[in-house]
Formats: structure tokens, C-alpha cells, sequence
């Protein structure tokens, strides 16, 4: 974990602090004793892990606000004067971009826009990350990984939107930020899981409540295979990305990277399913076929070639999906029986992570 070492006294600007994955983020940089103001939307859920952690207390600055406000947007970045910006806000779900599919195209792209306006505006800035998805590829069902090379796409609202923003970042980097000395890249990472994420249409968050209420977990599409992997493999590689562009050499780190898990890892949902209740007696899962026939189109195959990212960043994989598994489940278990123990329990894995990691 050298390179996180990096972020020690840092000024961190983050879009997204209050979502699952910007909560996560916020701890482990708040635990590298970096100087982080927050900018996102108050939690979607209830429950919602900043909440229950307070994440809030770790943070230079907290400041509830829509990435599409350009103007209180740039304010804030402009009082943090950070030196590297992670940006994680976004309209993240697949079938929400079919419900508000304007919102999302606003959020992700013209959110996006005013992000990279503001960091234009900051000279203090020297580095950008940004977050996109495994699903910005142009899906062809492929057996085998998608490179940072292969085309983009999107059939859905989301994953469509995410491949503009990754057009967004290609055209900003050499139109405006390569030129002025600030090195940005994106991130595309597989499925995430991990303890506090209470997203809709999730699997592991319906999961949990499935298994909290006692009832059985409604499933559409068993044999959906996707790159699995814990929250803080996703995070780990953003942070060293983040730590090669604020590094003299950061112009040639200034491109696109997957952040995904190993092959055996990449599972269809019931082999997830079926991991997961080895650890969580309670889950009981069922497919539901008429939630199956009015479901909206959803990718059958995805995954990822990290090679990119191992080769030129060092970073790899660390827990295998049994091991991502076993933490979540810890997580919600623990937490359903003690609320007020969710910042310890978060604490103490990513120290379990970071430990493996070293």
C-alpha cells in the first residue's frame, strides 16, 4: 500500500461522498490522513452507510449539493483547492435509467461537464479520477474480457450515458486538461458488493433485506454472469491510479482502466447466490418468472480485462469472491444486530483489506 501513502495530507475533492462506493472512499482516505471535502446529493436510502458511520465526521468540508449546479459546484471546489479529484456522482442504476432516463443522461454527462469545468477553473488541481462502469462497452455477449480498447456502447440509459462520459473524459483530457498539466483518467469497474450498500434493484442489497425480513429473494435472471468483486478492490485501484497522476510521470497514466476480478470470479448470479448463503443461512432465493418477462433488456455476459491495470499500476485482486462474500455478509449481519457497530465493522475490514493488500 505504498502509494496510498501518497494521500497523506492530500486535499481530496469528492463528487459522490454520500453513495455506497464514495462512503467507502471517504473512510479509506480519511484513514490515509488525506484532507477530503465532499460534494454529492444527501443519501438515496435509509438506511445508508454515511449515515451509520458517520463518514460525515472524517471530512474537511460536507456539502449536500447536485453536480448538475455548475455554480455552487465550482464554488466548492474552488474554496477545497484540492489537488486530486475523484468523481463518483452519477445517476448509478440500470433500471432506474429506464424510469428517468433524462435524469440520468443529465446527471452522468452534464454532471460530468461540470465537474471537469470546475477542475479547469482550479489550477490547484493536478490529478482527476474518474469513475465509470464495466458497462460503458458496447455488449456483444463476449466470452471473453472486454479492453480498454473495444468499442463503447450501451443498450440501457445508464450504461449509454456512462459511455459518453467516457467520451466526455477522452475529449476534455486532450482538449483542455493535458495542456494545462492536469492528468485525468477514468476507472471501469465490474460489480461491485460490499456491507452498506441499500440500492434498489441490487442483488446483494435485495438480498439483505430479503434475508432481514424473513422472506424469500425474488430473482429475474439466474444464469446472468458478471465480474463480482468486493467495493475495495474497485476503490484500491482508484487510489493507486489516483497516486500515479499526481506522480511526475502522471501524463502517462492518463488514459482508461478496468478494474475488474479474476476469471474464476466471474459467476452467474446464482453461484453468487448460492456463495452467499453459505455465510448467511437465512438467504432463501427463488426465480420469479413473471418479474423475468416484464423485466427490461439486461446484458447476459460481462467481463473485464484488468491486465491493463496489473501490468502498468501494479494492482490486482486481493480477495477472492468466496472472501468478498464472506466480509459482506459479516457486514449486514453484524450490522442488523448492532447498528451503532457499522463504523467499526467498516473499520475493521478495511484494515482486513488493507492488510492483505501490503
Amino acid at each position: 500500500m505504498e502509494a496510498l501513502a501518497h494521500y497523506r495530507g492530500r486535499r481530496v475533492f469528492l463528487t459522490g461522498h454520500t453513495g455506497f462506493k464514495g462512503a467507502w472512499l471517504a473512510m479509506w482516505l480519511a484513514r490515509a490522513q488525506a484532507s477530503v471535502t465532499g460534494y454529492a446529493l444527501a443519501p438515496a436510502t435509509s438506511p445508508n452507510l454515511f449515515t451509520l458511520a458517520d463518514v460525515a465526521s472524517t471530512l474537511r468540508r460536507h456539502h449536500v449539493g447536485d453536480i448538475r449546479d455548475a455554480a455552487a459546484l465550482q464554488s466548492a471546489m474552488r474554496a477545497a483547492e484540492p489537488e486530486i479529484v475523484f468523481h463518483l456522482a452519477a445517476q448509478p442504476l440500470v433500471r432506474e435509467s429506464y424510469r428517468t432516463p433524462v435524469d440520468t443522461w443529465s446527471t452522468n454527462v452534464m454532471g460530468t461537464i461540470n465537474v471537469l469545468e470546475a477542475v479547469r477553473a482550479n489550477p490547484s488541481v493536478r490529478a482527476v479520477v474518474v469513475v465509470t462502469t464495466d458497462k460503458c462497452y458496447e455488449n456483444r455477449e463476449w466470452l471473453w474480457g472486454y479492453r480498454e480498447t473495444d468499442p463503447l456502447g450501451g443498450h440501457d440509459p445508464y450504461s449509454a450515458s456512462k459511455a459518453g462520459v467516457e467520451l466526455v473524459v477522452s475529449s476534455y483530457r486532450r482538449s483542455f486538461l493535458a495542456e494545462a498539466g492536469q492528468h485525468m483518467a477514468s476507472a471501469r469497474a465490474g460489480n461491485v458488493i460490499g456491507g452498506g450498500d441499500w440500492s434498489p434493484d441490487r442483488l446483494i442489497p435485495d438480498a439483505a433485506r430479503a434475508a432481514a425480513s424473513g422472506q424469500a429473494l425474488r430473482i429475474r435472471h439466474p444464469e446472468a454472469t458478471r465480474p463480482w468483486q468486493h467495493v475495495l478492490e474497485s476503490l484500491h485501484g482508484y487510489l493507486l491510479l489516483g497516486a500515479r497522476l499526481m506522480g511526475e510521470d502522471g501524463h502517462a497514466f492518463a488514459d482508461a482502466f478496468n478494474f475488474g476480478p479474476s476469471a474464476t470470479d466471474n459467476l452467474p448470479v446464482q453461484a453468487v447466490l448460492d456463495g452467499l448463503r453459505q455465510h448467511w443461512p437465512a438467504l432463501r432465493w427463488e426465480v420469479d418468472a413473471a418479474m423475468r418477462a416484464a423485466a427490461p433488456h439486461e446484458a447476459g455476459y460481462l467481463y473485464l480485462d484488468s491486465s491493463k491495470a496489473m501490468r502498468t499500476l501494479g494492482w490486482q485482486p486481493r480477495w477472492t469472491l468466496e472472501r468478498a462474500l464472506a466480509e459482506t455478509a459479516a457486514w449486514y449481519r453484524q450490522v442488523q444486530a448492532s447498528p451503532a457497530q457499522a463504523r467499526a465493522v467498516t473499520e475493521a475490514q478495511l484494515e482486513a483489506y488493507a492488510a492483505c493488500a501490503r
